[in-house]
């Protein structure tokens, strides 16, 4: 008779930063000022596009798209560990680690796909600079930008599964 393990992970163990002791409260000071600095920053560049009409080009469109994904990247991650350092709490439920990584995911590869479309329009004002607002209206900008998610959206899921 063979005996089969049934039980099931709930929560996982968080191991931290090693060597850390009595450290946690300024820890938890230097990345909340960076984890704001990075969200005001971003937040500051997405409004600076938006407010002024002469950035209203392809470029700044798609640099916006990436202030808005890299004020949502640390999001994923930057609560929890600064929960973790305040709580000194060392634990996260597997759901909760679940979805940390598919959001990471999803957001880390949409942002990688939008690099490369950026690269794209880099690419088009540079071979064919007389025909480039033709080429990137704002339509095909759009389609572009709007076509990176199912990508991350694809990869985080594999991922996540894997």
């Amino acid at each position: 008779m063979s005996m089969r393990n049934h039980t099931s992970v709930t929560e996982l163990i968080l191991l931290g930063i090693s060597n850390t002791e009595g450290l946690e409260s300024m820890l938890f000071a230097l990345f909340l000022v960076f984890y704001v600095f990075t969200l005001l920053g971003n937040l500051l560049i997405f409004l600076t596009i938006l407010a002024s009409p002469n950035l209203h080009t392809p470029m700044y469109f798609f640099l916006g798209n990436l202030a808005v994904f890299d004020i949502l990247f640390p999001s994923v991650n930057s609560p929890k560990m600064m929960d973790y350092l305040v709580r000194q709490g060392q634990t996260i439920s597997y759901q909760g680690c679940a979805s940390q990584i598919f959001f990471y995911h999803i957001l880390g590869c949409t942002e990688c796909f939008l690099y490369t479309v950026m690269t794209y329009d880099r690419f088009v004002v540079i071979c064919y600079p007389m025909r480039y607002r033709i080429i990137m209206n704002h339509r095909v900008c759009t389609c572009l930008t709007v076509g990176t998610w199912p990508g991350g959206f694809v990869h985080g899921s594999i991922l996540t599964y894997l």
